[in-house]
């Protein structure tokens, strides 16, 4: 089983132009999870900025990202002291998959903030449950990601959905590989769609998503708190807050999505 680096590696072939063979382990039934696409959005502009982190990323999915061979094209927009913006879009069979305007810098890893919010509770590990019964998944995401669920966002998998949209997990890597932030494209949109606890089923496709790398995250498990605000006419909105080991806000995100069908 290849690393979750080997999966969003980008290889630079000209100025501006890389290419990418994208893991269909982060795959759902061959359509490539949004934030694992982002992951490999975000390498290849950290490598042409010279820059350390992803500090803002507005993608819009306009295909199902598969499997396979990809380009990566990345146009420098701004280059400055403290930031570079690019717009940098996922190529497949010559057609963009996801666009996005990327803006890349450098974060101080020992800063305190001035003032932060607190996050929600989250039970601990033990008190959490798995998605499926089996702890240690031998292939797809599960197999690259471990997360444990709060209970009370579950019911929707027994056919008790809360009536809330909202969902709460804890996450990592199933690898010795801290959360930096690439991992953090790849968590903001890891969480089941909050949408699945209204009644809704089936795929729920992201049109567009956007979000920020607030600080460097601290090595060991993140949490993660999804919720949402409307759901409406076919539409939903479902916001993200990142939360590292030591309770500091790492990411936050914000998408508009597609809703799946409700239940009769």
């Amino acid at each position: 089983m290849g690393s979750f680096d080997d999966a969003t590696t980008v290889r630079r072939v000209s100025d501006g132009r890389y290419s990418a063979e994208l893991d269909g382990a982060y795959a759902f039934e061959q359509a490539l999870n949004g934030g694992y696409l982002m992951a490999v959005l975000a390498r290849a502009a950290l490598d042409a900025a010279g820059r350390p982190h992803p500090i803002s990323t507005a993608a819009s999915f306009l295909r199902v990202g598969r499997p396979g061979p990809a380009e990566v094209h990345v146009e420098s927009r701004k280059s400055g002291r403290t930031a570079d913006v690019a717009r940098v879009t996922l190529v497949q069979d010559d057609m963009a998959v996801v666009e996005a305007i990327i803006t890349t810098g450098t974060l101080d890893g020992d800063a305190e903030p001035v003032f932060s919010a607190s996050a929600d509770r989250l039970p601990p590990l033990e008190e959490c449950v798995l998605f499926g019964n089996e702890p240690e998944p031998e292939s797809g995401f599960a197999a690259r990601v471990e997360m444990r669920y709060d209970a009370a966002t579950m019911g929707w998998l027994d056919g008790q959905p809360s009536g809330l949209p909202e969902m709460r997990s804890h996450f990592r890597l199933r690898e010795d590989r801290e959360p930096d932030g690439v991992v953090l494209a790849l968590a903001v949109d890891s969480l089941p769609p909050v949408v699945l606890n209204t009644g809704a089923y089936g795929w729920s496709p992201t049109v567009e998503l956007t979000w920020h790398m607030r600080a460097v995250p601290a090595p060991g498990w993140l949490a993660l708190h999804g919720r949402g605000r409307l759901v409406s006419d076919g539409w939903f909105d479902e916001d993200v807050e990142v939360w590292d080991s030591r309770g500091r806000l790492v990411a936050q995100s914000r998408q508009i999505a597609r809703a799946g069908r409700n239940r009769p």
